[in-house]
């Protein structure tokens, strides 16, 4: 008759470790693994909190530095607009300047003009005048320039009509005509002749005008 093998070989094992302390080792190590995760969860959140910090830190001063940039920039700013106003100052001057003063007479071309075509002895002894406005348009020969009056002081009767005739053809007189004619308050027995005359805009002295492009 044949034996049967024992199932199995070697010498064996009994567990004789109560159930309790079986149970109290499995709780032990799952409590360890549960204060391993925790405790990596507080590493985790440690680190993303001292990234956060750092990121803040940089960023602050990242801040600081566009902050001293802007308030530079702010500053070159203040001290430009200074400058542009003082130019817009002088632009607003220049521009009232010229308007104040684009009626400035050439004064001495204006008698020059009438005592050039004055007879022989005979002398520009007034004049009153007063200046147009500024130029409308682009023909200063079809504006008014000058309107006034002139005293002439004769010895000897004159031709009026001669004389009116000429100064109507001098250059910038648009019109001239006698007003009348009295006794010469300068010397006695000498007669005084008043003439209407009245200049074009050629006769503006354009010194203060704009340049042409400015603005």
């Amino acid at each position: 008759m044949t034996a049967i093998p024992a199932p199995f070989a070697g010498v064996p094992r009994v567990n004789l470790m109560p159930r309790s302390e079986v149970v109290r080792r499995e709780r032990d190590k799952l409590v360890r693994l549960w204060v391993w995760v925790v405790l990596g969860a507080i590493v985790v959140a440690l680190l993303i909190i001292a990234g956060a910090f750092a990121f803040k830190f940089f960023a602050d001063q990242r801040l600081a530095a566009e902050q001293a940039e802007t308030n530079a920039l702010l500053v070159e700013i203040s001290s430009l607009s200074e400058v542009s106003q003082a130019l817009a100052t002088e632009a607003e001057l220049t521009d009232y300047r010229t308007e104040a003063m684009a009626a400035d007479l050439a004064w001495t071309p204006v008698i020059a003009k009438i005592s050039g075509i004055l007879p022989a002895e005979t002398t520009l002894t007034a004049f009153d005048f007063a200046a147009g406005g500024a130029a409308q348009g682009d023909d200063p020969t079809a504006e008014q320039g000058v309107v006034g009056t002139v005293t002439i002081d004769s010895p000897t009767p004159l031709d009026i009509v001669a004389i009116i005739r000429s100064l109507r053809g001098v250059e910038g007189v648009l019109y001239a005509d006698g007003q009348s004619v009295t006794s010469s308050q300068v010397s006695e027995g000498r007669y005084a002749y008043l003439l209407d005359v009245e200049f074009d805009q050629t006769v503006y002295s354009n010194q203060y005008a704009a340049e042409e492009g400015s603005e």
